[in-house]
């Protein structure tokens, strides 16, 4: 398995634990427990789940294509950005300061990218000969 695959793959389970210490920390602390909502379910979904999907589909999809995968380079930006919008978002939620908003929208564009570069590469690795 490729060391760019593990680390989807790591990272994944990095962001299932981290939702699910926010959650547990949200049930000892329900008064305040509305401000970590979103970042818990982002933690979980976009992080968990889509760095799974993300590391899996790279592992197994161009396996089932008979083909490489269209570009190494793509798949290792879209780590970097996938990261890094996730832990954006998940801090300006939680943050609720005046500069909450810029953070949000500028992760929120990350994650967006690294969700289409994640599409056109593995598009491109399936597409039909």
């Amino acid at each position: 398995m490729e060391k760019i695959v593990v680390w989807y793959l790591r990272m994944s389970i990095v962001y299932f634990v981290a939702g699910a210490v926010i959650g547990f920390i949200m049930i000892l602390d329900p008064e305040t427990s509305g401000r970590y909502v979103t970042a818990h379910a982002h933690l979980n979904l976009l992080g968990f789940m889509s760095m799974m999907i993300y590391g899996v589909g790279y592992h197994i999809l161009p396996k089932f294509s008979g083909r490489n995968i269209y570009s190494p380079g793509i798949m290792h930006a879209q780590f970097w950005l996938a990261n890094a919008g996730l832990i954006g978002m998940a801090a300006g939620w939680t943050l609720q300061t005046g500069r909450a908003e810029s953070l949000l929208i500028i992760s929120a564009l990350l994650s967006f990218a690294a969700v289409v570069l994640f599409a056109v590469n593995i598009l491109k690795t399936i597409k039909a000969v």
